[in-house]
């Protein structure tokens, strides 16, 4: 389904509601705003919710999961680390030390390479994926992988002891109500992940339009403050917040790579972002 093809109507700021915005990042076929009340960057007009399904069903079919299977050890590794730093395995000792072993949802869960990891090492797993990679966890890894959208589940309330969102929250046309339902399932004291690209980094604010994660099918651009007012608002304490990428691979000579890394971890601008937040009770 060309990017040019699909539907898309305009959409008020998905975080205060405001309707007045300007101009942010301008790319090739299509633009990203600012919300003037908040800040929050977003697409507007941007593709209708039905067909962001329909084309993650169409684009995102065979060629995309033997793209995700051939990187899904990168990508594991990615994730790991992006969990260490916000604190996980430390949450995962408390967790273990229950009567039952601990749940974990993992939405967007692709080939459920993370969820499998997980489930080895004792937890209670369960996944969400829209894309045709759910039927490979489902088949090959024996996942309970669900393939509609995480708030037409109808999951339990306080179900999940946690809830991992590995660059999917850009993707969502209100990622408030995915907030708002993620909030429900969690236990008392529950904890959500969410990894997604930081528009307040260094990377973004040099690359501007031609900036990695300015691309059609993110419909969000989060910085470290509007991810943390929507998760706020949306009941949750922010606990920990970590972000890293200081310049991509390949675009610099690799000393100079690694020093912009390090400052960017150090001082809070990287390319990419990880919030830990608790549910508050």
């Amino acid at each position: 389904m060309p990017a040019d093809s699909v539907k898309s109507g305009a959409v008020p700021c998905a975080l205060c509601g405001g309707s007045v915005f300007k101009p942010a990042l301008d790319c090739e076929d299509f633009s990203f705003v600012r919300c003037v009340s908040c800040g929050l960057v977003q697409r507007n007009p941007q593709p209708v919710r039905d067909e962001i399904i329909a084309r993650y069903s169409a684009v995102y079919g065979g060629d995309y999961l033997s793209y995700e299977l051939e990187n899904e050890a990168a990508f594991l590794k990615l994730q790991r680390l992006a969990l260490r730093d916000a604190k996980f395995d430390e949450l995962e000792k408390t967790l273990f030390r229950a009567k039952e072993p601990p749940s974990v949802i993992d939405v967007g869960c692709a080939t459920g390479a993370l969820l499998a990891d997980l489930r080895d090492q004792g937890w209670r797993v369960t996944g969400v994926e829209i894309s045709p990679c759910a039927e490979h966890a489902k088949k090959e890894r024996r996942l309970d992988v669900r393939n509609i959208p995480f708030e037409e589940n109808k999951f339990p309330q306080t179900h999940f002891d946690v809830v991992l969102a590995s660059h999917l929250i850009e993707h969502l046309n209100d990622p408030a109500s995915f907030l708002t339902e993620a909030n429900r399932v969690l236990k008392e004291g529950g904890r959500i992940f969410i990894t997604t690209p930081n528009i307040s980094g260094f990377q973004a604010r040099l690359y501007g339009g031609g900036w990695r994660s300015a691309i059609f099918d993110h419909l969000y651009l989060f910085s470290v403050r509007t991810l943390s007012k929507m998760l706020k608002k949306t009941g949750f304490k922010i606990e920990r917040i970590r972000t890293w990428g200081g310049l991509a691979a390949g675009l610099a000579p690799p000393c100079l790579k690694k020093s912009a890394d390090i400052l960017a971890k150090r001082f809070g601008c990287g390319d990419v972002m990880v919030v830990r937040a608790g549910k508050i009770l």
